[in-house]
């Protein structure tokens, strides 16, 4: 069988308990090598074959898989963050469904919720935004025209940019042409949850100059929004005048 595993934003500790399982279980795993932290092989077991998908392509990944079913071994497919974020696993699950070949996904901690974590934040604010849009540049893999940034920005919601470090200046361009403003409030998190993370706090208008003055140029993430401001409004949810179905008003 196939599991595809999510193996967290980055610190080796925050694959699931699941993961860890199917890692240490694994006959054969094929992992990320470019993204993936290879700290996390430390679990294998001795005699488990480590493939980088890094530099293989689909079809010598799916041959892995085959191989290793023939045989009857458990392979780990292991995904950076959670794999379906950008994972590009629905080919592999149509091909592996073509062929009869068992499989199961096991969910990782985003990058997304990593930056989060890093910024100490909260995407969802009261008043602020209640939507979180998690999209990416143009660059050498194009998107949907309906989904170029600049239409996304019409919102003003809280934005969490994938694979676009290397394209902050028409990035900006791009926000700008939306609801943001040069002022809006805006960061990079490089590496989140990773040893290495460094957290970059800017405006729209900084972020190129924040990235090129710091180094930044991949592995990071680009966050941007009014969330990371310092005003909102306190959640009903835990408020004394709320009633909720397990709690009373208080009077």
């Amino acid at each position: 069988m196939v599991h595809f595993v999510g193996a967290g934003s980055g610190a080796e500790d925050l694959i699931t308990l699941r993961g860890a399982r199917l890692l240490e279980e694994a006959d054969v795993i094929i992992y990320a090598g470019s993204l993936v932290n290879p700290a996390l092989l430390g679990r294998k077991k001795d005699a488990c074959v480590v493939h980088d998908s890094a530099r293989m392509t689909l079809e010598e990944v799916l041959a892995v898989m085959e191989q290793a079913e023939a045989q009857g071994l458990s392979t780990v497919r292991l995904h950076t963050g959670d794999p379906s974020i950008y994972g590009a696993i629905r080919e592999q699950m149509d091909l592996l469904e073509d062929r009869g070949i068992a499989y199961d996904v096991t969910p990782g901690v985003s990058s997304l919720c990593g930056a989060a974590a890093a910024l100490r934040a909260e995407y969802t604010l009261p008043d602020v935004s209640q939507t979180v849009i998690i999209t990416r540049m143009a660059g050498r893999t194009p998107v949907p025209e309906r989904e170029q940034i600049r239409n996304l920005a019409k919102s003003g919601s809280t934005m969490v940019i994938f694979l676009s470090t290397g394209l902050l200046r028409e990035l900006t361009e791009e926000l700008l042409q939306g609801a943001y403003t040069p002022d809006t409030p805006a960061a990079i998190v490089y590496k989140a949850t990773w040893p290495e993370e460094r957290v970059f706090r800017c405006t729209v208008g900084t972020l190129a100059q924040t990235a090129e003055e710091n180094h930044i140029t991949k592995t990071a993430l680009v966050t941007v929004g009014n969330f990371l401001g310092g005003s909102y409004e306190r959640s009903k949810l835990y408020d004394p005048g709320f009633s909720t179905g397990f709690r009373r008003q208080q009077r």
